[in-house]
């Protein structure tokens, strides 16, 4: 059983799910809390998944106590009549910690896909670095996506043959996704010279960034966009009101900076494959933006994925407006420095991960005898 609540869930879950549906040694259920609803079902649609149950929990101005609340409550009648031999989860929202929980409460063994990453700092991110922390000590198989993940679950207590290492299945997700040919439905996005023009993407929504910290990410690229006349910005607003009043107030005016509306995830991975870099305080595209030889700048203080940094596919350069100049002019100037970070290797998967995840799950399940081999980035 696969339990997911939100897009991003939703979209390093899909091709697990698919390829789940045709293995003959398992029934594959899906179950969704809907913590996020609209963006949830976009992702659903695009890769033509039915979830067997629907909890439908998001309500307006839902708080974290109550996601928490509303997750394990209506999983309660689905264990108790599928009683799974599994639950899977992903990552870190508050929907995979309380279905983890929910799975204890129930003895089920629970897999989690995309374990082990840690930023180090219990609110950042928040809540999703405690909820990833409380995930692992309910889990059974712990699928780390990298060799820094296992390690670090390793330091945390975590038995080593409870662990696979199978890279990120996001790129899965990706790599299925983008298209050359792709042409965009969206009115403004057609109307950008991708040829000619050098295309910022930017996306910005963590709690600890709200205030005066996105004011600052705000008023950087406003500086950006005085500075350099080939660049376009293009900026999917997040649905969080703190997030889209400061964007409108501040960005609004530019004729070159465009604040659209939040994007299915098929065009959002073909405008990912055609701009030029990224900045951006998600943790996903930290992962995303490498597989396509694209540039990440960080807008956060510390990352989950210090493999990206370490591979010099990614930067941190924090939320001082200045900072964040610094780093984009030089990737705009300096074609040295975006040589750099463009060819630099991926280290979180080769589109191949949920061939691996099935594989453990067939060594755990005693369906095949020989342990499969983790995996490592060349």
């Amino acid at each position: 059983m696969s339990i997911f609540g939100t897009r991003p869930e939703a979209i390093k879950m899909a091709p697990l799910i698919k390829a789940l549906e045709k293995e003959k040694d398992f029934q594959s259920i899906v179950v969704v809390s809907a913590q996020h609803r609209e963006m949830l079902d976009q992702v659903l649609d695009l890769f033509q998944i039915k979830p067997q149950y629907d909890l439908n929990i998001m309500q307006a101005g839902q708080t974290l106590s109550d996601i928490t609340c509303r997750v394990l409550k209506g999983l309660e009648p689905v264990l108790e009549k599928e009683k799974p031999d599994m639950i899977l989860v992903h990552g870190d929202t508050t929907t995979t910690f309380a279905a983890a929980l929910a799975a204890f409460y129930h003895k089920i063994p629970v897999g989690h896909v995309e374990a082990g990453l840690r930023s180090g700092n219990m609110y950042s991110p928040f809540p999703e670095e405690i909820n990833r922390k409380l995930t692992a000590g309910l889990t059974t198989l712990h699928f780390a996506p990298t060799p820094t993940a296992k390690e670090n679950l390793i330091g945390e207590g975590v038995r080593e043959e409870q662990i696979f290492v199978t890279g990120n299945t996001v790129i899965d997700a990706l790599l299925a996704t983008v298209k050359p040919d792709y042409k965009f439905n969206h009115s403004e996005l057609q109307a950008i010279d991708f040829a000619n023009k050098r295309v910022i993407l930017v996306t910005a929504h963590r709690r600890e960034n709200l205030g005066e910290p996105m004011k600052n990410i705000f008023q950087a690229l406003v500086q950006l966009h005085e500075e350099f006349n080939d660049i376009e910005i293009i900026f999917p607003v997040h649905k969080n009101p703190a997030v889209r009043n400061l964007a409108f107030e501040i960005l609004g005016d530019y004729k070159r900076i465009h604040l659209i509306e939040p994007l299915d995830y098929e065009p959002f991975a073909n405008l990912l494959a055609k701009c030029y870099f990224i900045l951006t305080d998600s943790g996903g595209l930290q992962e995303e933006a490498p597989a396509l030889g694209k540039p990440v700048l960080v807008l956060r203080e510390n990352t989950e994925r210090p493999e990206a940094v370490a591979a010099g596919t990614v930067a941190l350069v924090g939320t001082q407006k200045q900072k964040i100049f610094y780093h984009s002019y030089n990737l705009l100037v300096n074609l040295e420095i975006y040589a750099k970070m463009e060819r630099a290797v991926n280290p979180y998967g080769d589109g191949k991960s949920c061939s691996r995840i099935i594989e453990a799950l067939k060594f755990y399940f005693k369906f095949i005898r020989i342990r499969p081999r983790d995996w490592f980035c060349l």
